[in-house]
């Protein structure tokens, strides 16, 4: 079976070819067809593998601590990619930005100035651009913080990084096991262990009595 098959396209189809000196980063909300989650690096398009149960629990777990315990000024988005410059829009598992930077409901992208933390979650296809390639790239953009993600007997191991912006580039900060305890990008606690525990669900408040 061709690749174009398993994306539900015919036989015949033809991947779309760069042009001389790359792709952009606009050009990712003009080419027909591309695969979701397909991400540009150095004018390059990078195609995503299917990804595992561990990553998107990851996923999960960290979306849902950040989005409850993150300040007002601040929201969280999972998979969405964000403008460094012309020719590299990758795409952070989960990213904090500065809640103004929402534009609405027809948004693609975040533009690097906005974004406080990028965290990518490590899978067996992205080992060097989540270790390298990308932390070189988000330190470069001016990105605060960045956390990348590790398995260890399928649990999350989160490396967390500071920018150093007299020489932007990243240091790290930690190494964490079974919970996550930072006071930057803000005070937040995160049960690394719960990984495979449903995130609580608040119920919806009770209507008012109309006796009352």
């Amino acid at each position: 079976m061709s690749a174009a098959r398993e994306y539900g396209l015919d036989d015949d189809f033809e991947w779309p070819r760069p042009p001389e000196g790359g792709w952009t980063a606009d050009d990712l909300d003009r080419l027909p067809n591309l695969p979701p989650h397909t991400e540009l690096i150095d004018g390059s398009l990078i195609l995503v593998s299917p990804q595992t149960r561990f990553h998107l629990r990851t996923i999960r777990l960290l979306e849902y601590a950040l989005l409850s315990q993150a300040p007002d000024a601040y929201d969280v988005d999972r998979e969405f990619s964000v403008m460094l410059d012309r020719r590299n829009r990758p795409e952070p598992d989960v990213l904090v930005y500065r809640a103004d930077a929402d534009t609405g409901p027809h948004q693609t992208w975040h533009h690097s100035d906005v974004v406080v933390l990028a965290v990518e979650v490590v899978s067996e296809d992205s080992v060097e651009r989540d270790r390298e390639i990308k932390p070189r790239k988000y330190a470069a953009a001016g990105i605060p913080h960045y956390w990348r993600v590790e398995e260890s007997e399928g649990l999350p191991v989160v490396y967390t990084y500071e920018l150093d912006r007299s020489t932007d580039t990243y240091v790290i900060t930690g190494i964490h096991h079974d919970r996550l305890k930072l006071t930057v990008p803000f005070p937040l606690t995160i049960e690394l262990n719960a990984l495979n525990r449903r995130p609580p669900v608040a119920l919806p408040p009770e209507p008012p009595d109309p006796q009352a």
